[in-house]
């Protein structure tokens, strides 16, 4: 099954639980805006080649509606430094990494029980990651993702939920700033069609009259496949070619949320 048979069946199960569950027992916040510093530790790797690890420090934030509809657009920016080794004993320190996303999500809640409400939803989302090398290094992601959220109220204002999440791969580009290194060489740009990602969580919270405060432990993983070959140039000729290996991003982390 494509990608995008993928997508059209799981979209069509979610929306089958449309006439599920007309009335709540309870209620989800119609409206909630959320803001999160979260702390993780990131390791990439290029399989039998390199790798790269180290902390990053970001900030998270998003708005979420809902009415039975869900919607929900989000964002985060992360900062760090990373470490690098490969299979010859070369090694670099204190590499400037960051990421950016940016995530719009449409779903349904439907009540599982008297007292805990199930969303499933899917979107789109674009992830950006620089990578300052001894060249610099950016990656593009464009992709779906599909999951479910569960959330179960407890006595006295807490509460606890779940998330896991499969990330359909579309469209992605590498690009390596050559130049940086040698003047008059082009700045290789490798597509990437395939991979997949995945990430879940689990969080507790506690409401309070009018603010929530949560602690949410998290992975997110990528796999990517090889990418398309692209030229290299110098001066405009061709001098070779070159690829973006097959690689795999995990990282692990916790978010300290605020909602209100």
């Amino acid at each position: 099954m494509s990608n995008r048979q993928m997508l059209i069946a799981i979209v069509i199960t979610c929306f089958m639980f449309v006439g599920v569950g007309n009335s709540f027992a309870g209620q989800l916040q119609m409206h909630t805006f959320e803001l999160a510093p979260e702390i993780s530790y990131i390791e990439y790797k290029e399989p039998d080649i390199m790798k790269e690890k180290g902390w990053m420090y970001g900030i998270v934030g998003s708005y979420t509606y809902h009415a039975k509809i869900m919607l929900k657009v989000e964002g985060r920016f992360s900062y760090g430094q990373v470490d690098y080794s490969n299979i010859y004993g070369i090694t670099i320190d204190n590499i400037d990494d960051y990421i950016l996303e940016f995530r719009g999500l449409g779903g349904y809640d439907f009540p599982v029980s008297q007292t805990s409400f199930l969303t499933l939803y899917t979107g789109i989302g674009y992830r950006y990651l620089n990578d300052d090398f001894v060249y610099e290094r950016e990656s593009n992601y464009i992709y779906s993702p599909v999951g479910l959220k569960f959330i179960a109220d407890l006595k006295e204002g807490w509460s606890v939920g779940a998330m896991g999440e499969y990330d359909i791969f579309w469209w992605g580009r590498q690009t390596s700033h050559l130049s940086d290194v040698l003047s008059g060489l082009n700045d290789v740009k490798n597509r990437q069609t395939g991979g997949y990602g995945l990430r879940g969580s689990v969080e507790v919270q506690k409401k309070l009259k009018t603010v929530a405060f949560a602690i949410e432990p998290f992975i997110r993983y990528w796999n990517i496949d090889q990418s398309k070959i692209a030229d290299v140039t110098f001066d405009g000729v061709k001098i070779g070619e070159a690829l973006e290996p097959k690689n795999r991003s995990t990282e692990y982390g916790i978010n300290l949320l605020v909602r209100f």
